[in-house]
This record gives C-alpha cells, structure tokens and sequence, in this order.
C-alpha cells in the first residue's frame, strides 16, 4: 500500500508539472495523458518501491515493539533475527524487480516518454516564448519580448546580429507572433513582426525606417537534430556498455598513430573523461537497485527503537533517510564530469554506509542490547 500511495504521489506531481500544461493548452488529447501517465509509473516505481519498503518496515516494527509482542517473541525463544529473516529475503526479492526496473524498464520508459513529450514541446518553446528575457535560439538574433496578451507578443524587440551581408539592425515591432510551418520536408519557425521601426547602421551611420511588417525564418530541423541521438541518461544498461565499447574503440583507434608512451597516456584520459559519464549511469541502476536492501536492514532495528503506536514518527524516520540516500546518490552524479573523484565508486557509499549501520543496529538488536 505504502509503495502505491507513493507512486500515486510522484506521479501527480510529474503530471501537474509537465503534461497537464499540454492537456490545458490543447496541444495534447486525454489519450495522450494517459499515455503520459502509464510511461511515468516505471519512472517514479524505482523510487517509490524502496521507500515503500522502508516506510512500511517501520511502521510493522515499530507497532510490533510498541505493543510488547517482540519481548512476547523473545520469551518464546523466538529471536529478533529469525523474525526479520522473511521481511530481509522479502527486501531481496523487491531489490531484484528493482534492478529490472532501473536497469531496463525505466530507461525505456524515459526515453518514450521524452519523445512523446518533445513532440509538443517543440511547438510550445517557438508559441509560447518566455517574456522579459533575452532569447538566444534564433540564429543571428537577440529577441526580447516586453509582454504577451491575447496570444501575441507585444512591444519585441529584435536584435540582428551583424552576418556579413547584413549590418547589424534593431528591430522594434509593437506586436508579433509565431507560426510553425512544415513545406514539403523542411518545417520552419516564423516569427512575424508588424509595425515595425527599424534602426540598421549605413557606412557607420544609424538610419531609422519603418515597416508595416517583417519575418524572421528559422530551420525548425535543428530542433529535431538536438533530440535525435539519446541520451546517456535514457539508456538501458545494455545500451550503456554499448556505448562505452564503441568510445573505447574509438579512442584506441585515435591513439594508433601516437608513440607508446604518449598513446598510453592518450587512451587513459580520453577514456576517463569521456566513458565516467556513462559508468556513472550504470553504477546508479545496478547500485540503486540494492536500496530495498538497505532500507529494510536499517528501518527494523529503527522501528524496534523507535516504540511509538504514532505513524507520524515512522513516516519522519523514513523522510529523514530517503533524504540522506538520495543525497549521496545526487553526489555521485553531480560529478560525473570529475573522473578524479571516481564518482561511480561514490555511487555505491549509501548502500554500504546503510547496509553497515543496518547489520550493526539489527545485531545489538537482536541481543537486546
């Protein structure tokens, strides 16, 4: 139950942050949300499983040991280890679905729903543009929106940048907007401008002109372009070793016309910086799939400490942990660019810090100690 209830949780706020946007703007129909919705639950079950787990071990012990049913176990001869036995194996059972799910099922899932969440965010980076921000995505051109009512943007102005044939130029346009236009294989991006003054430097003097309307054209392609190659992030673990094979060929074959001396040092840095990344990524699947693990062997003797009938208590522990895991794992990723650091080794620290303190709490446990 408490695996659902979290799933249920970070779902709905991976909907109201990105696919309700769609649904409310029209861009997207109610079946697309649902298909929306069913790629986010592998995504969201890696990390509510092992939350899941820990929140509901202390919860059953800490009620178990508040209700004087552990000291009745012990005076039965029954010990605290073979009690937790089932609910540990349980733990390695819930830490193998887990490692399906983070090393195949939810990198499949991310990557659909990334696709299937480009498809409209495309149009909806071009229609809808940030105002009182200088935007950049135009190639030779600085545009800066003063605000937007009733669908268009109004008081824009639009800086050209100086490309050779054309000197540099202001554009100051009281009202424009956005189409996104597909002719035959090429689509584009147009932004039309309308009342128009113009400012552009002739032999180095300002002339100022006026337009009743003015279009700036860009090659939607390159938008596609970018989304094209997957991201390392996105990709399952088979997909990964994959990758970091063909960067370990490539670089060998880089290294061939080196001295050996030289081709050795060549081949150890090239890949040191360009395969970390990707052994960080598959560090994360297999090390996060250990969480249910750790979380179990740490939360019984928790719980048995704890003594309290109140969920609340159970519910705080378990935030408090989830917090200091998670934050461990965000370290190791965050240096995922400092091969120094061998941050796919750091990925493996909160399964050995939890898992460490576990064994040790459940030992003295169980001695009653």
């Amino acid at each position: 139950m408490t695996v659902l209830v979290f799933t249920f949780v970070l779902v709905l706020g991976n909907v109201l942050r990105e696919v309700l946007g769609l649904m409310v703007s029209g861009q997207a129909s109610i079946g697309v949300v649902f298909e929306a919705v069913l790629l986010l639950i592998p995504l969201v079950v890696v990390y509510a499983l092992p939350m899941g787990m820990l929140t509901a071990v202390l919860l059953v012990f800490g009620r178990f040991s508040a209700d004087q049913e552990l000291t009745a176990a012990r005076a039965g001869g029954i010990s605290l280890l073979s009690l937790c036995t089932p609910i540990l194996l349980l733990s390695l059972a819930m830490c193998g679905l887990s490692a399906w799910a983070n090393m195949d099922l939810a990198p499949n899932s991310r990557s659909a729903y990334t696709s299937l969440f480009a498809k409209f965010a495309k149009t909806l980076s071009v229609s809808q543009l940030p105002e009182g921000r200088h935007i950049k995505d135009f190639d030779g051109y600085i545009i800066y929106i003063g605000r937007k009512q009733d669908g268009e943007m109004r008081d824009v102005v639009i800086y050209q940048l100086d490309q050779g044939t054309n000197p540099p130029s202001t554009f100051l346009a009281k009202r424009a907007n956005v189409e996104f236009r597909t002719e035959g294989t090429n689509r584009w991006v147009l932004i039309n401008l309308f009342e128009v003054q113009v400012v552009a430097l002739q032999d180095d003097q300002p002339y100022l002109s006026s337009l009743d309307y003015f279009q700036i054209k860009k090659d939607a392609s390159s938008l596609d372009r970018k989304s094209d190659k997957t991201s390392i992030r996105n990709m399952n673990f088979m997909q990964l070793r994959a990758e970091r094979r063909a960067i370990e060929e490539r670089v060998l074959g880089q290294s061939h016309e080196l001295g050996v001396g030289a081709r050795q040092q060549f081949v150890e840095t090239q890949l040191a910086k360009l395969t970390t990344p990707i052994q960080v990524v598959m560090n994360r699947q297999v090390a996060f799939s250990f969480a249910c693990f750790g979380f179990t062997l740490i939360g019984i003797p928790l719980g048995i400490r704890v003594q309290r009938r109140e969920t609340n208590i159970g519910f705080a522990i378990a935030i408090v942990l989830v917090v200091i895991y998670y934050s461990l794992i965000l370290l190791g990723l965050s240096l995922d660019n400092h091969p120094r650091w061998h941050p796919q080794l750091l990925l493996w620290l909160p399964n050995l810090l939890f898992q460490g303190v576990g064994a040790v709490l459940l030992w003295r446990a169980n001695r009653g100690l």
